[in-house]
């Protein structure tokens, strides 16, 4: 079994889904999925992708499917036979099929990953589902790259051949490039809003050694030195800016002159232009946004399960500079409080079954304090903890 199945079927084992259960819930009654999906972002591009891809798989007798961004299936198209077929597991829209509520399966991977997903036959964890085939990617906002949801294919084994990736991915590509081109020409909701004249800068920095950077609406992304990615960690997270000697003391472990200071900011000046990096204190003359700020913000609001799966894992896990050791290690402690508090046996597995929180013994127990003597998951549990005991004698 390919590794990303097993870790899919952790996830789902974990947040008590049966094999043996038949469909998968519905979380939108049909009283409020017109209304719904209506005002989604994705209706705007929804019949480019029925006329490209829903015909095709009308052609080809399977099935295609667009959900938003929890899992709930907003379109389900295809030929009506194979729409009665496809009830019988719950493939109707409304329903929800998120991995937590409907076990493995390529919509809930593509959201799970935030990548495109395959799920074959008998990786899916649901018995009922095992003879379907199915091939998502996800579709992001062009402008601020949040996940709006998920294209899907599903059907038979004529599905199971790589030109069927090719096309899923494509076809969410196109209808990024179509909300772009609406936000351009004033089309759709996301071109609604009014667009403010501050540049907008976004940095992801989790899970990496160095930091990505994207300027404006940009979907490229650069990468940056390690310095340079400490240095806007550290600005990013002081809205109201840090002077030079509060800076060299936040970068640097040891004294540092403050010549050596100015340089790299003069080298991330030339990188980022005038415009974007002020001065007198230094700070980011932008509209910010990060992925561990995100984090911190769903924390805040008291999404334990979104700000975890926000979480690709330690800020610039490399970096050594003392300001940024201590963002890393205030936002992975607060994270794994919350999760240890939480109670939710499916966010204590998925922080175990990473490489940060694989020698946990506290969330390893807190799991077998939780776990029911039936579940699958408890003699895994308990071996981890038995090694983890032989390790510590």
């Amino acid at each position: 079994m390919r590794a990303q199945v097993v870790e899919s079927w952790y996830r789902s084992a974990a947040a008590g889904v049966r094999a043996e259960t038949v469909d998968a819930p519905i979380t939108l009654p049909e009283t409020e999925l017109r209304d719904y999906r209506e005002a989604h972002p994705l209706a705007s591009v929804f019949p480019l992708l029925d006329d490209v891809l829903g015909q095709a798989a009308r052609d080809c007798d399977t099935v295609m499917a667009v959900s938003d961004a929890e899992g709930q299936l907003l379109w389900v198209c295809g030929r009506p036979s194979l729409l009665r077929a496809a009830e019988s597991i719950g493939f109707v829209e409304g329903s929800n099929w998120d991995e937590r509520l409907a076990g493995t399966n390529a919509p809930g991977m593509a959201l799970a990953l935030d990548q495109p997903a395959s799920v074959i036959g008998a990786e899916h964890f649901r018995h009922s589902v095992q003879r379907w085939n199915c091939a998502a990617a996800p579709i992001h906002d062009p402008g601020t790259g949040s996940l709006l949801g998920v294209l899907d294919i599903t059907g038979g084994q004529q599905i199971v051949v790589p030109q069927t990736m090719a096309m899923v991915r494509a076809a969410a590509r196109m209808a990024e490039a179509e909300l772009g081109r609406q936000r351009l020409s004033g089309q759709g909701q996301a071109s609604r809003a009014a667009i403010g004249s501050t540049p907008a800068v976004r940095l992801s920095a989790l899970g990496r050694s160095d930091a990505l950077l994207a300027v404006g609406d940009s979907t490229r992304s650069m990468r940056l030195s390690p310095r340079h990615s400490e240095l806007l960690v550290l600005l990013a997270s002081t809205p109201n800016g840090l002077s030079g000697d509060e800076l060299a003391v936040l970068l640097y472990e040891e004294d540092s002159s403050s010549s050596t200071l100015r340089a790299e900011l003069n080298r991330l000046r030339s990188l980022l232009g005038d415009d974007l990096l002020a001065s007198r204190p230094y700070r980011l003359a932008a509209e910010v946004s990060a992925d561990w700020l995100a984090v911190e913000a769903v924390l805040a609001a008291g999404d334990v399960a979104g700000a975890l799966a926000s979480y690709r894992g330690p800020l610039l896990s490399r970096s050594e500079a003392p300001g940024v050791v201590r963002l890393r290690d205030g936002l992975a402690s607060s994270l794994r409080e919350a999760v240890l508090r939480s109670g939710h046996l499916d966010l204590m597995s998925r922080w175990t079954r990473s490489g940060w929180g694989s020698e946990d013994y506290a969330m390893w127990q807190a799991q077998s304090d939780l776990v029911q003597p039936s579940s699958p998951l408890a003699p895994l549990i308990a071996g981890q903890l038995a090694r983890m005991d032989r390790d510590l004698t």
